[in-house]
């Protein structure tokens, strides 16, 4: 017995079974998380360093190396960079998508403690944390007062807001943008030190040995205990500048102290940062997330935070959201949700136009949502999240699973109206069509097996579209098979007795449905018929093919995230003054967009985000809802861009995020990155020069630029052993005496508001701008007395790259194009692998940036695409027992695909992930219309019509399904094409695809299948003959026994 008759039998069972249904996808659906993608980004954990004063060599070879090493070995390792610039180290480290990131981070902080012992004594221990230590913050918060400065913004920030933030779930790190922390700064004369006879050794002897607070063991009476504990007197400028440095009063002698040497303030330990907000100096709370975490959920938690905190704010100050990524894509998944909305009410309304009544387009109008929410369960039980591709793929299956109840009730309709009771109506008329409802719901479950099985990012990416479209198809079959006759049974009557919209449809039908048949009765057996269906196929075949070949290529199209970025780089060398200058000049440009209307809000900051140097900067204009402005986000960029480079005296450029957001969590630039290893910077750097020129030759790039710049001032001091030697002064004495006078010493720390701060030792600005203050500089020779330093050192000015950069252990050198409009990732790709096979063999070339997501997209959706096919093929095979049948069905393929081609080269679109996804399901539509006829007219060939009478009867009768099912495939897809807002560039090439596809595949279909079938069918038989063949003998020896008894 079918599922259709249990379901006619026993309509409240049916009943139930979908109650159960919306009442499980209900509750699942409460249970998901909602998130923009899956969870595509890899484990990344990185492992950062500060050494004060270290240049980038020191850097690369005493720190970054060796963590190298120690990280190189643990397992599922995918690939490490690092960077090495001055004071700092950077190694990050990403791994596989199956690695969990807890046990990554854990094997990391085993690795890096085990050469901590190793590491220079002046260096802070390696901070590990599960995040890429370069990426920018996903959200940044203004905090502003009218009554407290940066120092006392920062400080308090610090105390009482920073763990607040970083408690959040999926927080990786929160930095203060603008900070400026408490410090002692202890400003140094040299010329006063020389005339007491001081060093800078005996300044820090000094304070080390006098600012101490140290235990000092108990007293112990008979009734009280007392803890005993040496206090440090030293809190405030003051106090530091009586603090004796040298001399004894004991003698009568004079007691030379700290003020007589040096300016005592207390001052920020950095004062070069900056950072406003809509033209108001302030700090920001930069807030960097963790690899793999939800945007959504830190940006809830963070808004939570940040209410709950403002009723306890200082008077006068203000804590508001200044810059949040993920407020596209909550706008994105509501835009989903309306289309989601419309494609329902667009289908119903197919639904009623074509069935021409209210009771019949009920019937497949209730299945669709019902088929939604069912589909959660699955999702719920994968542990997938609600998502925009999720939720894609619920606005494509809202086309696909009406498909299977339109058929059955169609199907049902027509035996009603041919006389039969809605009962047995509902029975027969389920049971026709239900192997042709299980043949297209296999055949649409086979085209996204392939997609569940993608490797890399890649199927991580599509997997639960693949899965939630092809759970959708699998109940919609189930509530096609059960709910609809069962409902059938119950509402549908006779089109006769309905109104006259009904009366109208169907006489509409029924000429079209003779126009057609006639059609098909002067083309079948003609072999003119034959030969042009033939070359019709071919002619598609070809033009779809040389549009795949023309169609620009490229991993994901143009996206308006709502926000643009401007990125500042000023020369090698440059300082924050200089910098500074320049941030200034961009702030009034962002301004305007602000005045009018086009943005909410806007920050500048330096140094740039992700810890740069003194010579970067970053901007951020957060644009105004996507309703709200005329024009899109990439239209402002450019015109920004335009205006940005008008300044002189440093590279300024604007850009949109990239359309994906993966890894780092800020989203980049639609950058290509193409990065030369090999053992020698020098060598690299002039192998790369014919490519950086050709590059800057190309139209089609922008701002070409190499990360090794070997031209930052550089001033080397060479101590000199034989006179080192002679007067008793070590190279140890005068890099010390160096580092702390122009890097500034943290030498000890004080107490405030029962918080510790540094004590900072260094020169004055004036005392350090030139070569000759060197002379002013004394060491302690051997017998005690002072040396010049000038009389131990030779100095020598050269140029070097702040920055040293390798990837997986070997020094890398990237070189990195932005792309004009029109111009593709892959057309960037194809043009640089040209420039470097012209030059001569040398350093091996790796791929970052989106051209190593292209690499890794396309060949994977390619061969999904290719197995689709396969797979399709061979389920047809099986279910027809036929080689042939399958052939033709296949055949309507290429027509599909030359329809959703032919629309994205209509609508300017690329081919893309999200096109070539559309170009898969496609398959299955395309194949659904062709199992239709092909599996009535196998039906009608059992019942011993001709095959010429059985395809015309077959092709005459599904004609109805087949155009409904088309439209409401189509109609399905059209909110994605036609609806705006944010995520729109995704949805738009994907809908334009099914669209179209769906559109021109079917009006060829209708012709050329019949055609073919009729050509071939004679090689077919039956999937039952070789059934009937053998109840046959059985009918004939059970016959032959008879008369023997």
């Amino acid at each position: 017995m079918m599922l259709s008759d249990i379901a006619v039998r026993r309509p409240v069972l049916a009943a139930v079974a979908a109650i159960v249904l919306v009442v499980l996808g209900a509750a699942a659906f409460f249970l998901l998380p909602i998130r923009e993608l899956p969870d595509i980004d890899p484990p990344v954990v990185s492992v950062s360093t500060s050494y004060g004063g270290a240049s980038a060599e020191v850097i690369e070879s005493r720190i970054t190396e060796p963590i190298e090493q120690q990280v190189a070995g643990i397992q599922g390792v995918e690939r490490i960079t690092s960077s090495s610039r001055d004071g700092q180290s950077r190694v990050t480290i990403e791994f596989n998508l199956d690695r969990d990131i807890d046990a990554a981070a854990n094997d990391v902080r085993d690795r890096v403690s085990r050469v901590s012992g190793r590491l220079p004594d002046q260096a802070d221990p390696p901070q590990v944390a599960k995040a890429d230590s370069d990426s920018s913050p996903i959200i940044i918060v203004f905090f502003r007062s009218t009554t407290m400065n940066r120092l006392e913004l920062t400080d308090y920030a610090d105390r009482y807001l920073v763990e607040r933030f970083s408690t959040v779930p999926g927080v990786a790190t929160v930095q203060i943008f603008g900070e400026q922390r408490y410090a002692m700064r202890i400003w140094l004369d040299p010329a006063a030190m020389a005339a007491r006879g001081l060093t800078v050794t005996d300044i820090e002897s000094a304070l080390t040995a006098q600012n101490v607070e140290l235990p000092a063991g108990s007293l112990e009476s008979t009734s009280r205990d007392y803890t005993v504990r040496v206090a440090r007197n030293f809190s405030t400028p003051e106090q530091f500048a009586a603090l004796p440095v040298s001399g004894s009063a004991a003698n009568g002698a004079y007691v030379t102290r700290l003020g007589d040497v040096a300016r005592i303030e207390e001052a920020p330990s950095e004062h070069r940062r900056l950072f406003r907000g809509n033209g108001i100096d302030q700090v920001g709370l930069a807030i960097t997330r963790q690899s793999q975490a939800n945007d959504l959920a830190i940006s809830s938690g963070v808004a939570d935070v940040v209410a709950q905190a403002q009723a306890s704010l200082p008077p006068g100050s203000q804590l508001e959201i200044g810059s949040d990524n993920s407020v596209f894509t909550k706008h994105a998944i509501e835009e989903v949700w309306i289309t989601i909305g419309i494609a329902l009410v667009l289908v119903a309304l197919v639904n009623f136009v074509f069935l021409g009544t209210l009771r019949a387009a009920f019937i497949p109008s209730i299945v669709a949502p019902i088929c939604l929410l069912s589909t959660f369960i699955v999702l719920a039980a994968f542990g997938f999240s609600l998502n925009l591709m999720t939720l894609l793929a619920l606005v494509l299956a809202i086309g696909l699973v009406v498909d299977d109840a339109i058929v059955v009730t169609e199907n049902i309709q027509r035996r009603i109206d041919n006389g039969e009771p809605p009962l047995v109506a509902a029975l027969r008329g389920a049971r026709q069509v239900f192997f042709a409802v299980v043949a297209t719901t296999i055949v649409l479950i086979a085209v996204f097996a392939p997609l569940m099985f993608l490797p890399g990012y890649t199927g991580r990416l599509f997997v639960e579209l693949a899965v939630a479209i092809a759970a959708a198809v699998a109940f919609s079959a189930f509530l096609a098979l059960s709910l609809s006759p069962m409902l059938a049974s119950k509402i549908l009557r006779p089109a006769r007795t309905e109104g006259w919209v009904a009366r109208q449809v169907n006489a509409a039908m029924d000429a079209l449905r003779r126009s057609y048949h006639d059609t098909l009765e002067m083309m079948l057996g003609r072999p003119m018929a034959a030969a042009g269906a033939g070359l019709a196929v071919l002619v598609v075949g070809l033009g779809a093919w040389s549009l795949f070949s023309v169609l620009p290529e490229e991993l994901v199209p143009p996206e308006d995230r709502g926000r643009v970025s401007v990125r500042v780089e000023g020369p090698e060398g440059s300082g924050y003054d200089y910098t500074r200058n320049i941030m200034m000049q961009v702030e009034p440009m962002l301004e305007t967009y602000r005045a009018n209307g086009e943005a909410d809000s806007y920050l500048v900051s330096a140094p740039g985000f992700g810890g740069g140097s003194f010579n970067t900067g970053n901007g951020v204009l957060v644009l105004a809802d996507w309703g709200a402005r005329d024009r899109s986000a990439d239209e402002i960029s450019q015109e920004l861009g335009r205006q940005v480079s008008q300044i002189t005296g440093a590279r300024v450029n604007a850009s949109t995020p990239g359309a994906l957001q993966r890894g780092g969590g800020g989203g980049g630039s639609n950058s290509v990155q193409m990065i030369v290893t090999g053992s020698d910077y020098e060598s690299m750097y002039l192998w790369l020069q014919p490519i950086l020129a050709a590059a800057r030759d190309n139209p089609g790039l922008q701002r070409p630029r190499l990360d090794y710049e070997p031209n930052s001032p550089r001033l080397l001091v060479d101590v000199d052993p034989e006179r080192a030697a002679a007067l008793g002064v070590s190279a140890q004495g005068v890099g010390r005496t160096l580092e702390t006078m122009y890097g500034g010493r943290r030498a000890t720390t004080y107490i405030r508001g029962g918080q510790e701060y540094d004590v900072i030792l260094q020169t004055e600005r004036e005392n350090r701008q030139a070569v000759d203050d060197l002379n002013q500089l004394y060491v302690r020779g051997g017998a005690g007395e002072l040396t010049p330093l000038s009389s131990v050192i030779d100095t020598r000015t050269s140029g070097d790259t702040p920055d040293r950069r390798r990837l997986d252990r070997l020094r890398s050198i990237t070189l990195t194009v932005d792309l004009n409009e029109g111009y593709t990732v892959a057309d960037a790709v194809a043009f640089l692998e040209q420039s470097a096979a012209e030059q001569p063999p040398g350093p091996i070339i790796r791929w970052g940036g989106t051209a190593r997501d292209l690499q890794e997209a396309g060949g994977a959706v390619a061969l999904a695409f290719g197995l689709a096919l396969l797979l399709v093929f061979l389920v047809l095979a099986a279910q027809f027992e036929s080689w042939i049948s399958p052939a033709v069905i296949m055949l309507t393929v290429p027509l599909a695909a030359a329809g959703g081609l032919f629309g994205l080269f209509m609508a300017g679109s690329s081919l893309n992930i999200y096109s070539q996804i559309g170009l898969i399901i496609l398959i299955g539509v395309a194949a659904k219309n062709g199992i239709l006829i092909v599996e009535f007219a196998n039906q009608l060939r059992d019942q011993g019509r001709s095959i010429r009478e059985a395809v015309i009867e077959s092709a005459s009768l599904r004609l109805r399904p087949i155009i409904m099912t088309s439209i409401a495939t189509a109609f399905g897809a059209l909110p994605l094409v036609l609806w705006q807002g944010a995520g729109a560039g995704s949805r738009q090439t994907i809908g334009v695809v099914i669209f179209a596809g769906a559109i021109f595949a079917t009006l060829l279909t209708l012709f050329i299948l019949p055609v073919f079938y009729n050509l071939l069918g004679r090689f077919t038989r039956s999937p039952e003959h070789v059934a009937h063949e053998i109840e046959a003998f059985e009918d004939e020896e059970r016959n032959r026994a008879q008369p023997a008894e």
